[in-house]
């Protein structure tokens, strides 16, 4: 346990590795997430895991065009930013809003011409009436930010004719410079040293002298030239805006609502269903951390040509409202942040094939029609029935609102439904993903068994049935039996982050929002007798955890969200040690010559490859350790660096030497290999070619890929085992490394993880959602191994 000051503590210190300090970079790197609030950039605080080599700071140049002379800079003003990032990558982004004028080019502008009526207008506008000029103000509308320079300069007019000579008092706040004794009227400030009308900086748009600065509006409702309003004004200008904004946000989540409803809408009826779900690496797919990081490292190195190809099967919600491709899941709408929500599968109105998740789900309230198996008849007796007192429609009232219409979508009980999101080919021809593809050629599919026997059913892993159990309760009365799938989907993913925020949770949702439950320090006790009974009166908790009774409710949701995590974790466990297995070991030498042996890992399902999907990131190896009779190691393979990387070739402490290259080490995770513009082909982390192009694209192939089965630039080496097949594990000690004394033992162990480590080292320069650091998102990976035999 540690307290809260230890940790902030920790996440504020510098960290350096074996090679370089990182905190020197803080200034020099630019994060691609740098406009997403809630993400952590990549080299602030807790940086990074231990000897991880910094990445050299991007160049960031930036160039400035305008139009034709003569044209209206603050009409025809564009900024094209060019931030050149890692091995060439170039970003570019264009601006052409005129807000760009006052806050990047400042001390490149000469307005000699309009200089002195614009001086004249600040001068005038410092020192009139306040009454006066708040007229003005509230007649223009304080939400516009900038004022043409025609309005400007018909405003200086109007004023100098009606009030020539008033004067209110001087504004001696740290913007106003007019005069320069606050007791003495308002007069021109003295020359220049060098007679120049513009001054020193020769800049009327300067850092700290400018009428339309970054905070200084003339029509700012709280930092205007005119001086500050009132106390109680600024307080009830301030409470308007939080009313408005609020009814904003829920006017935009009803709205959202109606196209697409939550899963906890469908909780109502479906309080099983919604459990299962809210676990489930489906509920998992956005709020991932690894995920929202990867597919904003792919962005970057491909210029944004990737576009939503890894997004749109995560959040195809999302991506039908038109949210960002990139961005913080704390901003993201709440159906959004669901991932593969009810309505992803069961909105869908037509039957798809293997388009890589590009889906249109149908917009509609939870009035309109569902998809499913088993078609419409025994929705219309609940709705027939007066004793589960149902509403279908918006005009009626005094009942629990459900879907007037199940239509029969004879795809979603077969594999094919799986294959949308399951079988993923990149635009230029590269099989990244082949689930689908490797079912389609396995026994069990020959036998008839679909993807959702064996990963929906009693047992996971295994076509053994399903349970036989109401599909709704409505309004407390259960519907007739059928058979009900498990909506649970155990997979190799688990989840690193909070347990207040995942699983998904409508009690915690109604609690805290996203951002309020990251400051709830569950581990430390939090809500807990032992904890509370102890805590000083004087104890400083957070706002939203100031009442103990908060507290010990946001506990009893943990505890809630934790029993859920256990169970998933366990059918984890019960599926990965259903696909793979230790067979055999056979002794082939054991002598003075040295020690012989090997291991048979087989496949034990017969419906897919082990691994399968994303197998170029899945982590499954042996760890093998020989030992003589006086307990000392002998031979040692599947150790973990300090990192928690296994010592192969993407091992920053292999690469810098720190430690050997682990010779025997057995992994079954497929290698992706990319071909450069010079040389042979690179093993990435990422299946992304490094290009001497200082623009690298994806680029669609230029010849069909159909018959080498993937694109020239880039291929995978598999280490797959395929259905009823298996793969041997070989391990050797020298004579030299043999003491004498025996008998000789070896101790084997077949682990699984997530995900590499070296992983989050390639994706971490875009940051890491929820706050956290490289180094906590490492920690929580390999934390998640788990030993399956």
């Amino acid at each position: 346990m540690q307290t809260k000051s230890e940790s902030d503590n920790r996440k504020n210190a510098k960290v350096r590795t074996m090679n370089t300090d990182l905190s020197s970079t803080t200034s020099q790197r630019m994060s691609y997430m740098e406009t997403c609030p809630g993400v952590r950039d990549s080299v602030g605080g807790d940086v990074n895991v231990e000897a991880y080599v910094a990445q050299p700071p991007p160049a960031v140049a930036v160039q400035y065009n305008t139009h034709a002379p003569g044209s209206d800079p603050g009409e025809r003003f564009f900024l094209t930013r060019y931030a050149v990032q890692n091995k060439g990558v170039e970003v570019a982004e264009t601006l052409t809003r005129a807000n760009a004028l006052r806050r990047r080019c400042r001390r490149r502008l000469r307005w000699r011409g309009c200089y002195a009526v614009l001086r004249l207008l600040r001068a005038v506008i410092s020192f009139s009436l306040r009454g006066s000029v708040m007229s003005v103000r509230y007649a223009v509308g304080a939400q516009k930010r900038l004022l043409s320079i025609l309005t400007l300069s018909m405003a200086t007019v109007a004023l100098l004719v009606v009030w020539p000579t008033h004067a209110a008092p001087p504004d001696t706040s740290a913007e106003s410079s007019m005069t320069s004794d606050p007791g003495q009227p308002a007069q021109d400030p003295p020359p220049a040293d060098d007679d120049d009308l513009l001054g020193d900086d020769d800049d009327l748009l300067g850092d700290d002298d400018d009428l339309l600065g970054d905070d200084d509006d003339l029509l700012d409702g709280d930092d205007d030239l005119i001086g500050k309003s009132t106390a109680d004004d600024t307080a009830e200008v301030s409470e308007d805006q939080k009313v408005a904004t609020a009814a904003a946000q829920a006017h935009g989540e009803l709205i959202a609502e109606n196209r697409y409803p939550s899963a906890f809408t469908c909780r109502n009826c479906h309080p099983d269903h919604f459990r299962e779900w809210s676990v489930s690496a489906h509920a998992y797919a956005q709020m991932s951390p690894i995920f929202n990081a990867m597919q904003g490292a792919v962005i970057l190195f491909t210029s944004g040509s990737n576009g939503d190809f890894c997004i749109r099967c995560h959040n195809p919600v999302g991506m039908n409202m038109g949210e960002p491709i990139f961005g913080s899941n704390m901003d993201r709408h709440p159906t959004s942040r669901e991932g593969i929500t009810c309505i992803a599968c069961h909105r869908l109105d037509r039957p798809y094939g293997k388009v890589s998740g590009r889906l249109a789900i149908p917009e509609g309230d939870i009035f309109d029609p569902v998809y499913g198996p088993t078609g419409n008849a025994e929705l219309q007796r609940v709705i027939a029935s007066p004793e589960y007192r149902v509403v279908t429609s918006r005009d009626q009232r005094g009942g629990v609102e459900i879907h007037g219409k199940a239509i029969d979508l004879a795809q979603i009980d077969t594999s094919a439904f799986c294959a949308i999101c399951h079988d993923v080919n990149l635009l230029n021809g590269f099989r990244l993903e082949e689930a689908f593809s490797e079912y389609k050629q396995s026994p069990s599919a020959q036998r008839g068994e679909t993807c959702q026997d064996c990963h929906m059913g009693k047992i996971p892993g295994i076509a053994s049935g399903y349970d036989i159990a109401p599909a709704a309760i409505v309004s407390g009365v259960p519907t007739k039996p059928r058979k009900r799938t498990n909506h649970m989907f155990a997979g190799p993913d688990y989840s690193i982050i909070h347990p207040g925020i995942f699983p998904h949770n409508d009690k915690a949702a109604a609690l805290a929002s996203i951002r309020e439950w990251l400051d709830f320090q569950h581990e430390d006790g939090w809500g807990t007798d032992a904890f509370e009974d102890k805590v000083s009166g004087d104890h400083e908790f957070p706002t939203a955890w100031r009442s103990v009774d908060d507290r010990y409710e946001a506990r009893a949701i943990i505890e809630d969200n934790l029993t859920l995590l256990n169970e998933i974790a366990a059918q984890r466990e019960q599926i990965l040690k259903v696909g793979y297995k230790i067979e055999d070991v056979v002794i082939q030498q054991a002598n003075a010559k040295g020690l012989r042996f090997k291991i048979k890992v087989i496949n034990g399902t017969d419906g897919h490859n082990v691994p399968t999907g994303f197998d170029g990131e899945r982590l499954i190896y042996l760890r093998v350790v020989v030992k003589d009779g006086q307990g000392n190691t002998v031979m040692e393979s599947g150790d973990l660096d300090p990192n928690g990387d296994l010592r192969d070739l993407h091992s920053k402490y292999v690469h810098n030497g720190e430690l050997p290259l682990d010779k025997q080490l057995f992994t079954l995770q497929s290698r992706f290999l990319t071909r450069n513009a010079r040389g042979g082909e690179r093993e990435q982390v990422l299946p992304i070619n490094y290009s001497l192009d200082p623009l690298p694209f994806v680029r669609p192939s230029t010849f069909a890929t159909v018959l080498i089965g993937n694109p020239r630039v880039v291929r995978k080496h598999k280490k797959s085992i395929v259905p009823g097949d298996h793969r041997w594990a070989s391990y050797h000690v020298s004579a030299s490394k043999l003491t004498g004394v025996g008998p000789y033992t070896a101790k084997l162990e077949l682990f699984a993880g997530m995900v590499p480590v070296n992983l989050i080292d390639a994706i971490k320069l875009v940051g890491f959602d929820y706050f956290m650091s490289p180094r906590e998102v490492a920690d929580a990976v390999r934390n998640g191994h788990i030993l399956l035999w």
